[in-house]
Formats: structure tokens, sequence, C-alpha cells
């Protein structure tokens, strides 16, 4: 009995060791897609073809010919096919050029966030990113619900099944999430071959369903006059039309959800041999294929379908209960084509449905890790693949829950997601093309901006319960960001040491005595400070003159930063005085830094002298984890403590 319990123990803990490295193993392909400043020498040619890619992408934006005449229809009535010529005018003329110009300029995958991160420094950059994530969240999480929601629903409506899942949709549609985050957790080549089969199925029943009905609209040469003398009947001249068109395109947008995931899945794009990190030539241009091919094919789509439909089905069938609502095509394919093959087009949009939330995931997983752990916003295993898979499905899973499932709930969240990201998008491309100069590209990014912003306004005035769903994902991601940041302020935060030539002079000249550094804040950096500072000190530590003393200085940047390489050159002051100058995001984690280096580096434990700060702690506080000064002291000192538990190697702390 007694030899059994270490055994089983350890068994145990096999267990639990197969498990963690099985559920961080993606943290290792995260940080070769971000390395780090220890990462060694990486392929960045190494990825997947861009069509495959396009496939992945392609499960959300192709899967919205299951609803999207049928949107139009009801939108629009008989003007659906000239709506739809807007839509892709302006996807064609307006999406497409500004995402080609975002895949250029931020080709690691973050989209128009990582343009406009630029613009802005301090605390108001990271705000202002945590503010679009949280709209890139609602895109991307509603994707998934909406789309799985989606599904379920054609599955109940299905003639063969909807007796025996009536009212089981809640149900249906948490089983379809829970699959889809299981695939992911698989693996990601698992996610990206069921995409490229589900496409290829897909696109092909659409294709037999598009010819079909043109057939059948020809093939009755009284159809397509008694639609022209209806419409004209109804809307006069054709400026009218346009501008009713126009009216109506915000609630025609929903399906340009596609471009922000085919950029943010960019890092799994191939590229060149030759290609590099800071230049992914192959990649961007993958990309760009991958942009202009999927709008082109969903643009033919989107227009034979809306006017197919239109010209087809009775009007009152695209009402809400009636049998082409919200499966316009489906009802053609039951109708033109008989019911086996409607049960396989039934079949295969259910499936596509039902993945489409699979580009959301990969974008969320490919965008999410690469601003929350670099703001300290986040713990280190976000950077991994498998614990996220499962932090957003359980918020998958919320959602659905809160909104019961219903796809009309989500849809304003969801198209308000979509438009603020495009028309942040447009904003940050116009930007670009200014600073560059390019005086036509500016002008018709800017007349492109203008455009999606009247797009989003308008969607907002109709469905403001998308800002106010958005604004619930900005302030838990804010939340949770915040709380993340405090429990990680301690932590040492340093990536790298770098010691010039002359600060590692002073370090190994005084490796033989006792290392002893003075922290001083920099003032007027005069004869005076520094001999006053170095009496006081050994004052108040009673330091015989004889020791030998460096002065420690640190400029802090950015603060806002979370982590940073500490850079430490060495310079001497007014003939006399050693001074190590560090450059960081915060005093206190430098100083910490440099100090367990140092040991590491001499194999001695270093001493540093403090004097108290007057003030308020929690005041003080504020002002370290916001600006990384404050009370450097005792800061210093638990940084020290959780970076080095054993307390004979821990860097000695005085303060006087």
């Amino acid at each position: 009995m007694a030899a059994s319990a270490p055994a089983g123990s350890a068994s145990g803990a096999g267990v639990r060791h197969r498990v963690r490295a099985w559920m961080l193993e993606g943290l290792t392909d995260m940080a070769k897609r971000h390395p780090g400043p220890h990462a060694g020498p990486q392929s960045a040619h190494q990825g997947q073809r861009w069509w495959r890619v396009m496939c992945l992408t392609g499960v959300d934006y192709f899967s919205t010919l299951g609803y999207q005449p049928g949107i139009a229809a009801l939108a629009a009535g008989l003007l659906s096919p000239v709506a739809t010529v807007v839509l892709v005018i302006v996807t064609l003329a307006g999406a497409l050029p500004v995402y080609r110009r975002v895949a250029k300029e931020s080709p690691h995958g973050q989209g128009s966030i990582a343009m406009l991160e630029r613009l802005l420094s301090f605390w108001k950059g990271k705000l202002f990113v945590l503010t679009l994530l949280g709209f890139a969240a609602t895109d991307f999480l509603i994707t998934i619900t909406l789309s799985a929601a989606d599904a379920a629903t054609h599955l109940v409506e299905n003639p063969h099944v909807s007796s025996a899942l009536h009212g089981r949709q809640m149900l249906i549609t948490l089983v379809l999430v829970a699959l889809l985050g299981a695939v992911f957790l698989k693996g990601f080549l698992e996610a990206i071959g069921v995409a490229v089969a589900l496409v290829g199925l897909y696109l092909a029943l659409n294709v037999v369903v598009a010819v079909v009905g043109l057939w059948h609209v020809f093939a009755a040469p009284h159809v397509v006059p008694d639609w022209t003398q209806a419409l004209t009947t109804e809307h006069g001249n054709a400026l009218a039309m346009i501008g009713v068109a126009l009216l109506v395109f915000p609630k025609l947008a929903l399906g340009l959800s596609g471009f922000e995931t085919g950029v943010a899945v960019m890092p799994h794009i191939e590229g060149d041999a030759g290609d590099t990190e800071e230049r992914p030539t192959g990649r961007i241009r993958g990309a760009k294929k991958l942009l202009t091919t999927a709008a082109v094919i969903m643009s033919v789509f989107l227009i034979v379908t809306s006017f197919v439909t239109t010209v087809l089905i009775p009007a009152a069938a695209f009402k809400p209960g009636g049998a082409a609502n919200g499966r316009a095509l489906a009802y053609l394919a039951h109708e033109y084509l008989g019911s086996a093959f409607g049960t396989v087009y039934d079949v295969s949009t259910i499936a596509i449905l039902w993945f489409a939330g699979a580009s959301a995931m990969a974008g969320l997983l490919n965008l999410m890790p690469q601003y929350l752990p670099r703001y300290g916003m986040a713990p280190h295993w976000a950077r991994a693949v498998r614990p996220m898979v499962l932090v957003f499905t359980a918020v998958a899973f919320l959602v659905t829950w809160i909104f019961d499932a219903d796809v009309d709930a989500q849809g304003g969240a969801y198209a308000t997601g979509v438009l603020v990201l495009i028309s942040s998008a447009a904003i940050a491309v116009t930007i670009a093309a200014h600073r560059a100069r390019q005086r036509g590209w500016t002008i018709g990014f800017a007349v492109i901006a203008v455009v999606f912003l009247y797009t989003t306004v308008a969607n907002v005035i109709e469905r403001p319960d998308g800002v106010k769903i958005g604004a619930c994902f900005i302030a838990g991601i804010i939340l949770i960001s915040f709380l993340s940041r405090l429990a990680r302020a301690f932590e040492l935060r340093v990536t790298s040491v770098a010691l010039d030539d002359m600060s590692e002079r002073f370090i190994r000249d005084v490796a033989h005595r006792k290392i002893r550094f003075i922290a001083n804040e920099p003032d007027t950096r005069d004869v005076a400070e520094y001999r006053d500072k170095l009496q006081q000190i050994r004052t108040d530590n009673d330091l015989p003159v004889s020791e030998d003393i460096i002065f420690v200085e640190v400029t802090v940047l950015d603060p806002s930063e979370f982590e940073s390489e500490l850079r430490v050159h060495g310079e001497v002051l007014h003939g006399r005085y050693r001074v190590l100058c560090l450059e960081s995001t915060t005093i206190s984690n430098a100083l910490a830094a440099l100090l367990l280096h140092v040991r590491d580096m001499t194999d001695q434990r270093p001493h540093i002298y403090f004097e108290w700060t007057e003030g308020n702690p929690f005041a003080q506080f504020l002002r370290f984890f916001l600006f990384g000064q404050g009370e450097v002291a005792p800061v210093t000192r638990e940084v020290l403590r959780e970076a080095e538990p054993d307390r004979e190697r821990r860097p000695r702390v005085h303060v006087g």
C-alpha cells in the first residue's frame, strides 16, 4: 500500500504533464509566428496555399449565400437585384481595394487595428486598440454563434426532420458550437481540410441551383418583362431605383465580414522561399489573390442568385414564416431539382453555416494573442491555441444562451461589428495613403471611408442594439485586460538585457568586490547631485568611503507597454561618477532585471540602495501601474521575490 501511492502519484503527474503539454502545444506555434528577441532563424514561407486559406475564410463569406438573397428580397423587394449590384460595386470598388492595402501594410494578421495603433501612443493607444478588439470580438464571436444558430434553423425547418427536432434549436446550436471547438482542438490543418471540402461542395451545388434557376427564367419569356414592368411601376425611373437601393444597402452588408477574416488569417498563407517576417512578399501576394478571388466569386453568385430568387419566388414566401424565409436558394433547390437534391443542398448549407464560425475562430486565435499578452492584459497561456479555443467556445456558449439561439436577435450586433471594422480599415488606409503622399489613393480611400461610415451610422440608427452588445464586449475586454495586467504587475517584464561595452566594463571591474548600486532619479545631473546622493546613501547605510559604488538611472519610455528589451549604456560623469543608464517601460522591473542579469553574469549577489519615496502608498502604486514610477524600492523587492524564490540567490535591496 505504501509503495503504490508514489507510483499512483507519479502516474497522475505524468498524465497532468501530458495534458499540459498538449494544451500548450500551440504556444510554440505562436512563438514561431511572433518570435521574441531570443528566437532563432525561422522559415517565413511555410504555410498553406492561398486558395486553401481562402476556403477557410470562405466558409464565412460564401455561407452568406444561404441567407443573403432572402435578406435582399425582404429589404428591397423587387429591387433586390439592383440593390445587390450596389453591394457588389461597393465590394469590388470599396472593400476590396481597402483590404488589399491592409494586407500590404499589415501582413502579420493584425489587420487595420495595427495600422491605427501606430497613430496613437501611451494609454490612449491601448484603450483605442482594446475598443477595436471589442468590436472584432463582437464580429467574430457573433459570427460563430449566429452561423451555428442559422445552421440549426435550417436543420429544424427541413421537412424531413422538423417534427423530430422542433423546439430543440438551442441544444442543436450548442452542439454545433462544441463541434467547431473540437475541430480546432484537434488541429488547424484539420480545420483547413474540412473548410476546403465544404466550400468545394457548397459552391458546386450553388452553381447547379443558379444555372437551373437561370434556365427556368429564360425558358419562361414572360418572367423578365413582368419583373421589369412591376419594377418600373413601383419605383418609376432608374434614378429613383438607385436611390432606394442606396438606402437599403446597409441591410445587405452582412457578408462583408469575409474581408476582415481574410486579413486576420494571413499568417497561415504560404509565402516565397525568400520571404522574411519583415518583408513577406509572397504572403502579401497570396493574400491579395485570396481577397480578390473570393470577392469576384461571391459577387457573381450574389448577382445571379438575387436575380433568379426575386423573379422566380413569390414575394410572400420571403416573409417570416414563409417557405423561402432565410433559405431562398434551398427553396429553389427543392422546387426545381427535387426533394433528394434539395436535401443534399440543405445538408451542405447546414454544414457550411456550422463551419462558418471556423474563419472567425481562426481570426480570433490569430488576432487576440498578438495584442493582449503583449499589453500584459492576458496570461502567458493566452498565446497558446488550445486554451484560447476553450475560452472562445465557452464565451460562444454564453452568447448563444443569452440570445436564445435567435438569428435575428444577433443580426444587429453582427452587422455593427463588421461595419465598424471595415470603416476603421478604410480610415486606416486613407491615413496610410496620405502619409505616403499618394493623392489619388487618398481621395479614393476617403470616399470609400465616407460610404462605410454612412453605412455604419445607418445600421446603428436602425438597430442600436448592435452598439449596446458591442459595448458589452468592449467593457468586458477592458475590465478583464486591466485585471490581468494588475495581476501581472510584479512580473519581471523584461524580454532581454543588452549591455554596451562601457556598462559591461563597469560591472566586470567591481565583480571581484561587492557589487553595489545606487538607484538615482536624475535631475540636473550636476556634480552636486551625485556627490550629495552618494554621501546620503553612505550615511543612511553605514557604508565606508572605500566601497566602490555605481549609480543606476532609468528612463521610462512608454509605460503603457508591458514587455520590453532593457538597454543599458554606461557613462562617466564629471570625471569620477560611473552611471548605468537604463531605458525601459518601468523603473522597478528594469532595476530588478538588471540585478538578476548582473548576478548571473558575475555569480555574485548585487546590492542596490534606495531612498524612501514620500506620498500615499495607494497613489504611489497607481503611479507605478499607469506610469511605471511610484514607490520604487518595495516594488523592486517584490519583483525580485517573484522572479527569484531562493532568498540565498536573490539580490539584496536596501532602503534608508
